[in-house]
């Protein structure tokens, strides 16, 4: 019996071995082929673009916060974005962050050349204030926040700016927004609910102001623009609109709750307002949802166009609320109307400035008896040529052109081709100023602020000694952050497709005192 159990084990252990090494193999291979599906599927699932930037899930688009050197795949914006990440590197000593909120992504030639020159203002007031304001503390260390070319990724982006208000980043402020679109107006409101301050750029939209019955539906916003109420008493104050002899023409769907436009209903709502009396009831157009998008609207333009030649032979002026796409579709159409003998004058906001480089814009249109005239954010020629006494002056506006003049250099820049008749540069510049500024004025013996303390501090910005003496005119804020009687340029399109300056014109009809304390 003992040699028959010790056979037994023998030849179990034989087959033990062996059977062993295939179990082990065999586990080898499946770990190592988990491994490799796992590999593929992160490698298939990574989202990140870069430092703070990734894909949501969903979407190709890179959205989030850079504080490198991320040029979001847009060539133009590559030299300034270099230029900013070698300023931010180069900060010794206490620091605050201020985020820019662009659309950094957009696919529209004239929403990203609006990025690009807007990056572009920002970075050179950055330079000044932490190079040329007499060693001033904190430094100021600039990001680039993108809710994505549309702004749908507004949601994501908020959060971490959110999230970067403590020690590391010291997050005080963000400027730009830029557009007012709706996206944005949930993005101002959901960074002021969370106590950030924010600056708006180019926002004009009087719906995205404070201040509006009463009300302050964004504690912290400060804006540089004008309302497009403003813009457009300055606007009627130079042309003197008369109501018998003007027609409205709008966006039909700017008041849709889902894609409404908040910068042509509030500009429709002001232009309503001077044609009380009017006898002709507004035209509107029906845009895509897009509205940078061609749709069919150059159809309804057309057929406005006939409306427009059956008016009385005294109207002379047609008042547009309404995108720049739009606009250009528009003046293309008047280009080829029937009564060409007729001469119109066509008035509208700040969008226009955009067609100075549309390529599909009919230049010639604009030498068939119309002419474009529209209330610029800022104009390099605005304040020399004879400017007014108070408002503004010709010295802050040139101290800018010579820092631009700087910024095609090495110290400074490169930071890319210039285009300065647009404004949004200059008002870029001033927003970042009328931020620095605050933040500084709001730190008081300490380094740095609170969130708090920066907010609340744009009540105070006004007065000699603490308005900001901006390159597009002094920037005095009224106790809900909106800018005082700001200068507006009236600006006219030419047919060779450049803006010429045409004068400065006031929201209350004349420039501010020298003290520029707004009454109340």
């Amino acid at each position: 019996m003992a040699g028959t159990g010790f056979g037994t084990r023998l030849r179990e252990g034989v087959w033990e071995i062996p059977l062993r090494r295939y179990v082990a193999l065999l586990l080898t291979l499946v770990v190592l082929g988990g491994l490799g599906f796992a590999v593929r599927t992160l490698a298939h699932d990574d989202r990140s673009c870069a430092a703070g930037v990734l894909r949501p899930e969903g979407s190709d688009e890179c959205v989030g916060v850079s504080a490198t050197g991320y040029d979001w795949g847009r060539a133009p914006l590559r030299p300034v974005v270099r230029a900013i990440d070698r300023e931010n590197r180069s900060i010794k000593g206490p620091y605050v962050t201020v985020a820019l909120l662009e659309p950094f992504t957009a696919t529209d030639a004239d929403n990203l050349g609006d990025v690009l020159h807007e990056l572009q203002g920002a970075y050179l007031a950055q330079y000044q204030a932490n190079h040329r304001s007499n060693g001033t503390v904190p430094a100021i260390r600039l990001v680039l926040a993108n809710p994505g070319a549309t702004g749908a990724h507004w949601k994501h982006t908020v959060e971490q700016l959110a999230g970067m208000t403590g020690a590391k980043d010291r997050l005080r402020a963000v400027a730009g927004v830029g557009l007012s679109t709706a996206e944005n107006k949930r993005a101002v409101a959901a960074l002021t609910a969370r106590g950030i301050a924010v600056i708006g750029t180019s926002i004009t939209a009087d719906n995205l102001a404070n201040g509006q019955h009463g009300k302050d539906p964004f504690p912290g916003l400060a804006r540089v623009a004008p309302t497009n109420t403003d813009e457009a008493r300055a606007l009627t104050s130079f042309a003197r609109v008369a109501a018998d002899k003007a027609v409205l023409v709008h966006d039909q769907k700017a008041d849709d709750p889902d894609n409404g436009d908040p910068y042509s209903l509030t500009l429709q709502r002001s232009f309503e307002k001077l044609l009380k009396g009017s006898p002709y009831a507004p035209w509107s157009f029906n845009p895509p949802d897009d509205r940078s998008l061609e749709g069919s609207t150059a159809n309804d333009f057309e057929q406005i166009t006939h409306l427009v030649c059956d008016t009385d032979a005294g109207t002379d002026t047609i008042l547009f609320a309404g995108r720049h796409t739009q606009l250009r579709q528009f003046i293309n159409a008047l280009g080829e109307r029937g009564c060409q003998k007729r001469r119109f004058t066509l008035l509208t906001g700040d969008e226009a400035s955009y067609l100075t480089g549309d390529k599909d814009l009919n230049r010639d249109a604009l030498n068939h008896n119309l002419t474009v005239r529209y209330t610029a954010l800022a104009h390099p020629d605005a304040w020399l040529t004879s400017p007014p006494a108070t408002g503004g002056s010709a010295a802050d506006a040139q101290a800018l052109l010579d820092l631009v003049r700087e910024g095609q250099g090495d110290k400074v820049g490169p930071i890319g081709d210039v285009d300065l008749e647009d404004g949004q540069l200059i008002i870029a510049h001033d927003a970042m100023r009328l931020t620095y500024q605050g933040i500084r004025f709001a730190k008081g013996s300490k380094d740095i602020p609170t969130l708090e303390e920066v907010r609340n501090e744009w009540r105070l910005i006004k007065g000699t000694q603490q308005r900001v003496d901006g390159a597009s005119g002094w920037i005095c804020l009224d106790n809900h952050g909106n800018p005082y009687d700001k200068a507006v340029p009236i600006v006219e399109l030419t047919s060779r497709g450049t803006a010429r300056f045409v004068r400065i014109a006031w929201p209350e009809g004349k420039p501010p005192a020298k003290e520029c304390l707004p009454p109340s």
